[in-house]
C-alpha cells in the first residue's frame, strides 16, 4: 500500500470513529465530559428570562425576585457551580401528554419529561420510569429544594397515590398542580348558577359557555353531572368512605356509564359555543361567552387580563366534585441508562425549579400554581401575599387560611380583599374544603381508553346541520 492510499485509510478510519463519538455526544451520553440533559416540557411552561425592570418582584422582606436569563440558562450556571460538573440542557416542548407519549414511542429519547399525573401512572404501569435515588430524599443535603420545600398538603397527596402497587412518589416529582372549575361573568351569571356543573346544560345560556376540548376533563365534568344527587346527599357527605366512593364514581369507564355521559356531554356540546382549549380565555374577556369550563390556572390568566379591559369575572368550584390535577417530573430509564451522572443532573433539575426564588419565577411567568410551598423559607407566601395581600387602608378585608398548604407551624392566614374569595386567590389556592370533594383521575385501562375516545368522536362529530340551524336561531333570539 503507497502512503497516499494508507494516509486515506486512516483519515476515513479517524473520521468514522469522530463520527461515532459525535453521535454518542448528541445522544446525551456522558463520557466524564459534557454531560447532556434532554428535558421535554409542554410548551411555554418555565421562565423563559428576558423581564423588564418594571416585572421585578420586591417581596416585604427586601428579597428581590428578577428573570433577566431563562431558568435553563440559570440552572446551567447552579449546576456547574454546585456539583463542579458542566450540563448542557437540551430542552424540547410538547402540545400533550399524548404529543409527548408518541414522541417517544417514535424514538424520541429523553431523560426528564413533565406529563400529568395519569401519564406518569401509565408510564409506571410500562415500568419505562426510572426512580429516584435515595439522595433525592436526603434532608441533609441543602441543594435538596424538593424535598425540604414541597406543600405538606401535595405531600399527602403523593404518599396516597398508588399505581400498580408502588407510590407515585418514587417516580414522580410535582411541578404545577390546581382543580377544575367555571370562570363566569356574574354581571351575566348569578352565583346561585355556577354552585353546579349541570348550568352548562342550562339553555339559559345557549351558545354562551365554552367546554374543553379535552376528552378526560370533559368526562370528568359528565361524570359529576351524572351523579350531582348522589354527591349532594347529606348523609353521603357525612359517609366513612366518602373519598373512596367519590373516587371511585369519577373513574367509572364502565361501557354503561360512558352511554350516560356521552348523553350528557352531547347535549353540552350542543349547548356550548365552542369546544376549545385556550380560546375560551378571549371569548369570556370580549364577552362572546359568559362562562367557562377552565383548569385553575387559565382562570387566573383570564381574570387578570378581564381586569385590565376593565371587565370583573369570577371563579367558581362546583358543589358537587372537581378534578384535582398535576404535572410532574420524572426520569426515562431508556434516557438515563443507567447512568449516575445523568441522573444526578436530572435529580438537580427537579431541585433546581424547585427553589423558593426559582419558584416564584415559573408562577409569575406560567401562572400556575406550583407544588412547592417553600419549608422553612416563607418566600413563597411572601409571593402570595404579594399578589393577593389587602392594602393596609381597605376597609372591605376577608382572612384566607393557606395553612394547608403551607404548614400550620407559621400563621399561614393571609388578610386578602373580599373579592378574592371569588377570584384569582381562590383559583391559585383552593379552599380545603374544595379539596375534600376532589378527586385524582387515574390511568384508564386500554379498554377504557378505546370506549372513551369513540365517546368522544361521537361528541366531536355530532349532526353539525342541527348546530348551525341553533346558532342562526339564537342569532334571531
Amino acid at each position: 500500500m503507497n502512503r497516499m492510499t494508507s494516509a486515506k485509510s486512516c483519515s476515513l478510519v479517524l473520521c468514522f470513529l469522530l463520527c461515532c463519538l459525535a453521535a454518542l455526544t448528541g445522544c446525551g451520553q456522558s463520557d466524564g465530559g459534557e454531560v447532556v440533559l434532554r428535558v421535554a416540557n409542554s410548551e411555554e411552561y418555565i421562565d423563559e428570562g428576558g423581564w423588564t425592570e418594571e416585572e421585578e418582584i420586591l417581596l416585604e422582606d427586601g428579597t428581590r425576585i428578577m428573570g433577566r436569563n431563562s431558568l435553563i440558562e440559570d440552572f446551567e450556571e447552579w449546576y456547574k457551580e454546585n456539583y463542579g460538573e458542566t450540563v448542557r440542557v437540551e430542552y424540547s416542548t410538547y402540545g400533550t401528554n399524548e404529543e409527548l407519549y408518541n414522541q417517544m414511542s417514535l424514538g424520541n429519547t429523553f431523560d426528564v419529561v413533565c406529563p400529568s399525573e395519569y401519564m406518569i401512572m401509565k408510564l409506571m404501569e410500562e415500568g419505562r420510569l426510572q426512580a429516584f435515588s435515595e439522595k433525592f430524599s436526603d434532608h441533609s443535603d441543602d441543594r435538596n429544594y424538593y424535598i425540604h420545600g414541597i406543600s405538606p398538603y401535595i405531600k399527602s397527596v403523593f404518599q396516597e397515590l398508588r399505581w400498580d402497587g408502588q407510590e407515585l412518589s418514587r417516580y414522580g416529582a410535582g411541578y404545577m398542580w390546581g382543580i377544575m372549575g367555571i370562570v363566569y361573568n356574574p354581571d351575566q351569571v348569578p352565583r346561585e348558577a355556577v354552585a353546579h356543573w349541570s348550568m352548562l346544560l342550562d339553555d339559559a345560556y345557549y351558545k354562551k359557555i365554552t367546554m374543553k376540548d379535552s376528552v378526560r376533563d370533559s368526562y370528568f365534568v359528565g361524570l359529576g353531572i351524572l351523579h350531582e344527587k348522589e354527591l349532594l346527599q347529606p348523609a353521603f357527605l357525612q359517609s366513612g368512605n366518602y373519598l373512596q366512593t367519590i373516587s371511585e364514581w369519577l373513574n367509572d369507564t364502565g361501557q354503561e356509564t360512558v352511554d350516560k355521559v356521552e348523553e350528557i356531554l352531547t347535549d353540552m356540546r350542543e349547548n356550548a359555543y365552542s369546544l376549545e382549549t385556550d380560546s375560551g380565555k378571549a371569548d369570556l374577556v370580549t364577552g362572546k361567552v359568559v362562562a367557562n369550563m377552565q383548569w385553575s390556572g387559565d382562570a387566573v390568566y383570564s381574570l387578570d387580563q378581564a381586569e385590565e379591559d376593565g371587565v370583573e369575572l369570577a371563579y367558581a368550584v362546583p358543589e358537587e366534585c372537581s378534578n384535582l390535577w398535576f404535572d410532574g417530573w420524572c426520569m426515562m430509564k431508556d434516557g438515563l441508562e443507567e447512568d449516575k451522572r445523568k441522573q444526578q443532573a436530572a435529580e438537580g433539575w427537579i431541585n433546581f425549579l424547585s427553589r423558593p426564588d426559582n419558584v416564584i419565577r415559573n408562577m409569575y411567568y406560567i401562572g400556575y400554581t406550583s407544588v412547592i410551598s417553600g419549608g422553612d423559607s416563607d418566600l413563597i407566601y411572601q409571593y402570595a401575599d404579594y399578589c393577593y395581600g389587602a392594602e393596609e387602608d381597605s376597609e372591605d378585608t376577608a382572612e384566607y387560611s393557606m395553612e394547608y398548604f403551607f404548614g400550620k407551624d407559621h400563621d399561614h392566614i393571609l388578610v386578602t380583599e373580599r373579592e378574592q374569595l371569588e377570584r384569582q386567590l381562590y383559583a391559585q389556592y383552593p379552599t380545603e374544603e374544595v379539596l375534600r370533594r376532589s378527586a385524582v383521575m387515574n390511568c384508564f385501562s386500554e379498554e377504557a381508553n378505546k370506549r372513551i375516545a369513540q365517546m368522544w368522536i361521537n361528541i366531536r362529530c355530532f349532526d353539525w346541520e342541527r348546530s348551525v340551524a341553533g346558532v342562526h336561531t339564537a342569532d334571531n333570539r
